[in-house]
Order: C-alpha cells, then structure tokens, then sequence
C-alpha cells in the first residue's frame, strides 16, 4: 500500500500544478496607463488613461476614463467571458463583441462601423505574475491599415 501512495502523490502533485496554472486572472481594481510604457502610435495617445475593472466570475465591466487633446471621454463595456456575443455602445454608436480566455490571456473581440468604415479590434490581456500589471495589445484593422497599440496599466492602491 505504502508504494502505490508513493506512486500516486507526483500524479496528484502534477494535476494541482496544471489545475493552478490554468485559472483565470481576476482583473477587479483600479488601474492607471503607465504613458512611458504604452504605444498607441499611428494614434495620438491620451495624457492619462484609468481603467476600473470589476470582474466577477465571467461578468466583466470596463469603465475607461481618458484625458487628452479631444477632452475627457469615458467609456463603459459589458462583457462575459465565456464567448457570447455582447453589445456595448461607444460614443453613440453600436459595437459588437465577445471575450473569451486562452490559457491566462483574455481576449476580447469586437468591430463597429465609424463613418461607414469597418474597425475591428483583438485585445489581448496578460496580468503579470504579481498581478500588478496589466498589459493590452490591441491589434486594431481598418480598411486603411492594421496596427497595434500597447497599453500598459498599474494596479492602484487604496491610500
């Protein structure tokens, strides 16, 4: 008996490893764009960015505040992320999307028409290790050009 437990526990211990390493991130708080850190080049970028995340489950809510040339504009996303189709609306018009995970990344789709143009935009959101930084690529199509723009965000503290 002791030797059949002897060869069971790496088993078990394995299969808590990749149970571990699996889980989703939690992306609820606060978080502030690190501008010396972002790109959002062909795009003028904001001079600050804040991001509040509640994440409960797969209920995600995204209200994005940004000050820059044009003004403060703040946004409000709803998503889950088990894949299913959502609505949101951003500056009065309708954009479709989904988000879903691969592995810890989470990924979110969606495509709007602006001035009777097709925008479709993949972000990709790691969490680092600690879980105190946020990375997005956005890799942004239009029919014009593709290109990518990386935000990077701080958790804040409560103080």
């Amino acid at each position: 008996m002791p030797c059949a437990a002897i060869r069971i526990a790496p088993l078990i211990l394995l299969l808590a490893m990749l149970s571990a390493a699996s889980t989703e991130p939690n992306f609820t708080g606060e978080w502030k764009m690190d501008p010396s850190r972002s790109s959002f080049s062909p795009l003028p970028a904001p001079d600050s960015m804040v991001r509040r995340i509640t994440h409960q489950g797969s209920h995600l809510k995204i209200v994005t505040t940004q000050w820059g040339q044009q003004r403060e504009i703040t946004t409000e996303l709803s998503y889950t992320t088990d894949g299913k189709p959502c609505k949101n609306i951003i500056r009065g018009e309708g954009v479709s999307g989904s988000a879903h995970w691969s592995g810890a990344q989470l990924i979110i789709e969606s495509a709007r028409e602006v001035q009777g143009m097709h925008i479709g935009q993949r972000e990709t959101w790691t969490l680092s290790g600690d879980g105190q930084t946020l990375t997005i690529i956005n890799h942004v199509q239009t029919p014009q050009a593709a290109f990518d723009i990386t935000i990077v965000l701080e958790k804040q503290h409560a103080t």
